[in-house]
């Protein structure tokens, strides 16, 4: 499949996405059966794990949204840049930050230690994605639905300049053809 001028192919098909959302879930249920925690999508890319996420959680909880990036095309930029602020009080509050990808860690980080900042009882983090250099970095994700080593990747919220976030499933970016 082509995205402007990537060629992608499927990495993570839709029922395997679907089944990890469900047991990512059942864990929180599980780990939050009695708090009422606040879920922090981190748009643009997580609205649809969020979306899901929501429809398989049986405890009471509420979800706000925010909006950052540090991405231009397919690399970071290194810099993290608050587009949309949250403007309801977290003091108190068991927040789960939720992240479509985390690659450098770079916007989870600051992410957490800015709601820690505003008196959150409770920060997790959760992404569905979760690149190796997170993990070389120790960036703590309580859950994490799928492990990837270091490829760009779109679909299900992810995207390449705004494209392909409509893609239910996630696909990778395959090497150009040495010539």
């Amino acid at each position: 499949m082509k995205v402007k001028d990537l060629e992608f192919k499927k990495l993570i098909p839709a029922d395997k996405i679907e089944k990890k959302v469900a047991a990512l879930a059942k864990q929180i249920d599980k780990d939050y059966h009695d708090r009422t925690p606040t879920f922090l999508s981190i748009l643009n890319g997580s609205f649809m794990f969020a979306s899901d996420l929501m429809k398989h959680l049986t405890i009471p909880c509420r979800i706000s949204f925010v909006k950052v990036s540090s991405y231009s095309g397919t690399a970071s930029t290194g810099q993290v840049k608050t587009l949309i602020g949250h403007e309801e009080s977290l003091f108190g509050l068991d927040i789960i930050v939720v992240e479509d990808i985390v690659d450098s860690g770079l916007t989870l980080q600051k992410i957490m230690e800015d709601l820690k900042g505003l008196g959150a009882k409770s920060v997790e983090a959760m992404a569905l994605l979760r690149k190796q250099e997170a993990r070389e970095k120790n960036i703590q994700v309580k859950y994490v639905g799928f492990e990837l080593d270091d490829e760009f990747v779109l679909g299900y919220g992810l995207d390449y300049d705004g494209l392909g976030r409509n893609l239910p499933e996630i696909y990778k970016q395959v090497p150009a053809n040495p010539k």
